[in-house]
């Protein structure tokens, strides 16, 4: 009798996963409920609905909780939901790799950045791309954190500073350095601090962001052939997760604020706010395109990063691999 073919080589049809569900599933853990997912997909909430039931019938597993105003993954869907996407993006990445040897930017392109610089810099821009390439879309998200390095939601993730992770591309976008500033009132009230030091005795803005230690600012300056760096604990009665809100305050005269050059150059321009200690460095936020190595060739991604590079500042950066302890940081 010849021997029988494992089970996994013919899987019955009631337990197959029809390829069709891959991209249902993402699109409607991406809206959010089954009625945003029906005005998405253009079709009834009903027709959402029965779909998923009978993934779940197929499947013989919940992939998701729901009641009538909110939903949520269990355990199956999260792996079901990982597992789609990088299916999804895989398929995405063969097809703009094979057509037309990749010159035309085409299919989904996931982008993540951080809320201020992602709404100030970064939307506009996918807005330039985006009429350059028809056939393209983007999906852009906004996050106080940079959503972590592993996970596979997204192509293009911009952040400030170089990521501590080898296994993906960090491409330098601009220079970017954080600045110490706070407006002329509550320098004329509270005095302008000479040394890093004085910084105990002032009301700072605090920003908790990224994975950095909260309230450290890090110093330094030269001092002939040395670098002198000083760290000091800062505290103040003001403290948010949103750098929008904290240059707000800065400006009304609540502290002193350390925040990255990008968003306080026109505020210092104009003299509605005042750098101090010019003369100690702070470190470096510069901005960077991070994506994982499986995206680099693909169009969609290297001409998107392109973009940025010689909007943002920086036309020919070097394209490198990220290899330090540093921290990123939020920005």
């Amino acid at each position: 009798m010849p021997a029988r073919a494992p089970s996994s080589v013919a899987l019955p049809s009631s337990a197959t996963i029809a390829p069709a569900d891959l991209g249902f599933f993402s699109a409607l853990c991406g809206a959010g409920s089954l009625s945003a997912a029906a005005r998405e997909l253009g079709i009834t909430t009903a027709a959402v609905s029965k779909h998923l039931t009978q993934m779940e019938s197929r499947l013989g597993a919940t992939l998701l909780s729901r009641t009538t105003r909110r939903m949520s993954l269990t355990q199956e869907g999260e792996l079901y939901l990982e597992h789609a996407r990088r299916i999804l993006a895989a398929i995405d990445d063969l097809q703009d790799v094979m057509s037309a040897s990749g010159r035309t930017a085409s299919g989904l392109l996931r982008v993540n950045a951080t809320l201020g610089f992602g709404r100030t810099h970064i939307a506009p821009l996918i807005s330039s791309f985006v009429r350059q390439h028809p056939k393209l879309q983007v999906q852009l998200q906004l996050s106080v954190n940079p959503p972590p390095l592993h996970e596979d939601a997204f192509d293009v993730c911009i952040r400030f500073g170089p990521p501590p992770d080898a296994r993906v591309i960090a491409r330098r976008l601009a220079g970017n350095r954080r600045l110490l500033c706070a407006s002329p009132a509550y320098l004329a009230a509270r005095g302008t601090p000479r040394t890093p030091a004085e910084l105990v005795r002032h009301d700072c803005i605090g920003i908790r962001q990224g994975e950095e230690a909260y309230g450290l600012w890090r110093l330094s300056a030269r001092r002939g052939r040395k670098v002198v760096t000083e760290a000091v604990k800062t505290r103040g009665a003001l403290t948010t997760n949103d750098g929008e809100i904290a240059v707000n305050w800065a400006l009304d005269g609540h502290g002193i604020l350390m925040r990255a050059q990008w968003d306080i150059a026109r505020y210092l321009a104009s003299g509605r706010l005042v750098q101090v200690l010019p003369d100690w460095d702070t470190p470096d936020a510069d901005i960077y395109a991070v994506y994982p190595s499986r995206v680099q060739g693909t169009a969609r991604v290297r001409q998107f990063v392109d973009h940025l590079a010689r909007a943002l500042g920086d036309d020919q950066p070097t394209r490198t691999t990220a290899a330090t302890t540093t921290k990123a940081a939020a920005g």
